[in-house]
C-alpha cells in the first residue's frame, strides 16, 4: 500500500472515531497519523528514551552483585556491541519468571531472568545478538512507529509544532510499552535478525551453536508459555535453517 493511501486510511480512521472527541482532539490525532507515517531513526530513539526508563520502573532490576549481571556482563564484552546505530548500548536484568528479551532504539537492552534461568551463556548470548540485530536493522523503529501510529489514531499522542515526540502520560507510556514488547516481527524481520546474530557471533569468534540450541529449547516450551519468537518461522524451523547454515559455512 502507497504511503499517501496509508495515510488518508489512519486520518479516516481518527474521524471515524471521533464523535467522543472535540474537533480539536480530532485534528491533533490526524496531526500525528501523518507524523507517525515519516517517523524517524531519531524520534524512535525519543520514544525509546522514555519508554525504557518506564519499563525499569515497573521492573524489579537485578542489584549490580547478583549473578544475573555478572552473566549479562560477561556476554556484552563478548559481543562486543558498544553501541548500536550510534546509540550506546546499556544492559539490565529484569527479576521476573518470563522468558523474554528486548532491545530499544536508543541502545536500551533488557534480559528476563527467566530466560537466563532456562539458557547458558551461548544461548542467552545467541538472543542477545538478536535483539540487537532487530535495532540495527531497522526493526525496531518500524515497530515503534505503528505503535505510535496507534496511539496517535486514538488521540493518545500529542506532540506539537515541528515535533513527532512529545512527553507522554504514564498510562500512554504503559500502552505504548505493552504493544513494543508483546508486538510480533515479521517474518523477514526475525530471519534477518537471526542472520545478524549469526554473523556477530562468528565475528567475534564465538560459536553460532547456542543461538540454535536456545531455539531449540524455545520450541520445546510450545503451548505458548512464552511470547518470545512465538511468530512464524517456528522455533524449530529456525534452529534447522541455523544448522543447516554453521554445517555450510563453517563445517560444522
Amino acid at each position: 500500500m502507497r504511503k499517501t493511501h496509508w495515510i488518508g486510511l489512519l486520518l479516516l480512521s481518527v474521524s471515524l472515531g471521533c464523535s467522543a472527541l472535540d474537533l480539536k482532539g480530532a485534528l491533533s490525532a490526524g496531526t500525528n497519523a501523518v507524523k507517525a507515517a515519516t517517523f524517524s531513526d531519531d524520534d524512535a530513539r525519543k520514544v525509546a528514551d522514555q519508554a525504557c526508563p518506564y519499563m525499569d520502573s515497573k521492573a524489579q532490576i537485578a542489584p549490580a552483585n547478583s549473578k544475573y549481571v555478572q552473566r549479562l556482563n560477561g556476554i556484552a564484552k563478548k559481543l562486543n556491541v558498544s553501541e548500536v546505530n550510534g546509540a550506546k548500548t546499556n544492559y539490565k536484568v529484569y527479576i521476573t519468571n518470563d522468558i523474554n528479551a528486548f532491545a530499544m532504539a536508543n541502545g536500551c537492552i533488557r534480559v528476563y531472568s527467566g530466560l537466563m534461568d532456562m539458557m547458558n551463556d551461548d544461548e542467552v548470548m545467541g538472543v542477545v545478538g538478536h535483539e540487537i540485530g532487530h535495532v540495527a536493522l531497522g526493526h525496531t523503529r518500524k515497530r515503534m512507529q505503528m505503535a505510535y501510529a496507534t496511539a496517535a489514531a486514538r488521540g493518545a499522542a500529542a506532540a506539537s509544532g515541528n515535533s513527532t515526540v512529545s512527553t507522554l502520560s504514564q498510562s500512554q507510556l504503559g500502552d505504548l510499552s505493552e504493544s513494543l514488547i508483546k508486538a510480533q516481527y515479521s517474518q523477514s524481520n526475525e530471519s534477518e535478525s537471526d542472520n545478524y546474530s549469526f554473523d556477530l557471533l562468528v565475528k567475534n569468534g564465538l560459536s553460532p551453536e547456542g543461538l540454535i540450541t536456545g531455539f531449540q529449547k524455545l520450541a520445546k516450551l510450545g503451548g505458548g508459555k512464552s511470547d518470545m519468537f512465538s511468530s512464524h518461522p517456528s522455533s524449530e524451523d529456525r534452529a534447522s535453517r541455523l544448522q543447516a547454515r554453521m554445517k555450510n559455512e563453517l563445517g560444522k
